[in-house]
């Protein structure tokens, strides 16, 4: 019960990482607010969430802590309006906001003579204007609550290293890093802790990606080990996050900000 007493707001809760998030919060204490765009977003090349897969996330987070107090609203990271009122909601009806996990995100990728002006745009707007949204709507509830907290902003191994094909994940996730460096020194004096997270490959409907599989098959020789972890694990399970996730959220971490931290099976180290 390491979050007892503490409200973590997380978007993109409906499945993956973000349904796992939200189960291993609630059982460590944690009161949840949860958004996900449950529908499809154009040049997403990842099957899109449903509302069902968001009730399936209420019920997996009651199934392991049947008193959680949750709110949960479909809602667009790329809407501002919507995630304020939903904040606004959770520090009306929760009492205050203390963990903010920016976890939605999107995926596309091809080779770059292929790669679409729209499809790079889509990417920075949900994986980081998205998470610029998220911070806009939560943080100041935090400042002005006085009770410091935790922000996790998920990036990924491709915000540390050059991954190919994937230019607007890429260059999104990179951006995440530089806004989460410049908020750890901003908001340190109201003890805001704000960290990234880099994980690699995941099993999550993110994780599958088919076609991206294809694309680096075809250029394995030269390409290949930049996706290749050290560990001898081909991919992660979402608990591997859902810890690191835990530790930063709590006050185990009080003293860490401006953390990128790795939990990608040493795929960074490439």
């Amino acid at each position: 019960m390491r979050l007892q007493g503490k409200v973590a707001f997380i978007t993109g809760a409906a499945r993956g990482q973000g349904r796992n998030h939200a189960v291993r919060l609630a059982q460590e204490g944690a009161d949840l607010v949860l958004s996900d765009i449950c529908a499809a977003v154009p040049e997403n090349m990842i099957r899109p969430s449903t509302p069902e897969d968001l009730q399936d996330t209420l019920a997996a987070v009651k199934a392991v802590r049947s008193d959680t107090r949750i709110i949960a609203r479909p809602a667009d990271v790329r809407d501002p309006g919507a995630l304020g009122e939903l904040a606004d909601e959770a520090v009306a009806e929760l009492g205050k906001l203390d963990v903010v996990v920016a976890n939605a995100g999107i995926l596309n990728y091809a080779e770059f003579e292929d790669y679409t002006l729209e499809q790079f745009q889509a990417c920075i707007d949900v994986c980081l204007t998205g998470v610029f949204n998220t911070c806009k709507a939560t943080i100041p509830h935090m400042i002005r609550a006085g009770n410091g907290g935790s922000v996790i902003l998920v990036s990924s191994s491709a915000g540390l290293k050059g991954q190919p094909f994937t230019p607007g994940y890429t260059a999104a996730k990179h951006g995440v890093v530089g806004l989460a460096n410049g908020l750890a020194n901003e908001l340190g004096q109201h003890r805001i802790r704000v960290n990234t997270l880099h994980p690699a490959g995941i099993l999550t409907p993110m994780g599958e990606a088919p076609g991206l599989m294809t694309i680096i098959g075809k250029h394995a020789a030269t390409m290949g080990p930049v996706f290749m972890n050290t560990l001898p694990y081909e991919m992660m399970v979402p608990d591997e996050t859902s810890n690191a996730i835990i530790y930063l959220a709590s006050d185990e971490s009080r003293c860490v900000t401006g953390l990128q931290m790795k939990v990608d099976a040493g795929t960074c180290n490439r």
